[in-house]
């Protein structure tokens, strides 16, 4: 982790947007979040601006963001932050940064879904509509679009850490299901665009349902897997195979197989960013823990059955 020396303030973007674009340096600006790579700072009503503050690797997925998602958001069903804007590295700050749209929305890690049909029907429909063949020279996943398998030494590595701090409490249960996730045949099909990064922060709620998705600068083409994992940490209990019933093409057997390892991988990583402060974060991401437990009971409840 490397969280920017600079101090980032409001007169700081007031700086920024005066010198790279100033029609709209006078619009009023207030903190948003400081996300996982970027600070999110609301400018005016309907915009955003985003900055890298940690991650080295923020700057490339900005610039991934500002060059692909305008031309795929308009075919997707929830809002999205459309890049507007993009601003250059200078003395004041030496790192791009995003002018986005703004969308509006509680994270569902604070706020999550309850209203299981409506939350169920929206998240298949976007899904469908993002899954859809890249063109040549799509971007490709840091890792999460190819085999299950690439995953399986840190995988396991990290479930015998949360099982020794008594934070998996079956850990054989779960270590089956990864077992049998990683066992499946892979994708075969044309690499399709993904989010990549369909944890409870990045996904939005209104209303007991979806709102908006947030948080692109994992897009990138491959196997939908990765994607299809998000039923088991976003949805209410029970709803998951209503999201596989809906979402088109309907899943084949070994995609949902994978789609169950990258839950599990997706749970364990919240459980011990939330809980034990790991992965550069000291102190935890309190509210990523109780949906990471969630979609592990899930798993391994529904196995057993």
């Amino acid at each position: 982790m490397t969280h920017t020396d600079i101090d980032i303030t409001a007169e700081l973007i007031r700086d920024l947007l005066r010198d790279q674009h100033p029609d709209l340096a006078d619009r009023p600006v207030s903190l948003g979040a400081r996300g996982w790579d970027n600070q999110l700072w609301r400018l005016g009503d309907d915009l955003a601006v985003r900055l890298p503050w940690a991650t080295q690797s923020a700057d490339a997925l900005l610039r991934k963001e500002h060059a692909w998602l305008p031309t795929l958001a308009p075919r997707l069903p929830l809002p999205v932050p459309v890049p507007q804007r993009l601003g250059e590295p200078s003395a004041r700050y030496p790192r791009p940064w995003l002018v986005t749209t703004w969308v509006p929305g509680e994270p569902a890690d604070r706020a999550p879904a309850t209203r299981a049909e409506e939350a169920t029907d929206s998240l298949a429909a976007f899904l469908t509509a993002l899954h859809q063949p890249a063109p040549d020279g799509a971007p490709v996943g840091r890792g999460r679009g190819g085999p299950l398998a690439d995953h399986a030494e840190g995988f396991v590595q990290q479930l015998e850490a949360a099982t020794g701090m008594g934070l998996v409490p079956e850990p054989d249960a779960v270590r089956a299901i990864w077992e049998d996730a990683v066992a499946a045949p892979g994708w075969a099909g044309p690499a399709l665009w993904l989010h990549g990064d369909l944890h409870p922060a990045n996904v939005l709620t209104a209303d007991g349902t979806f709102c908006g998705v947030i948080d692109f600068g994992d897009l990138f083409a491959g196997d939908p897997a990765i994607d299809l994992a998000a039923p088991w940490i976003l949805l209410p209990d029970g709803a998951a195979e209503r999201f596989y019933a809906a979402y088109r093409p309907t899943p084949d057997t070994a995609t949902l197989r994978r789609a169950r390892g990258w839950a599990l991988w997706r749970a364990l990583a919240g459980i011990l960013i939330g809980e034990a402060g790991v992965h550069g974060r000291p102190g935890g991401k309190p509210t990523w823990g109780p949906p990471g437990h969630t979609a592990l009971r899930r798993l391994v409840a529904a196995d057993r059955r």
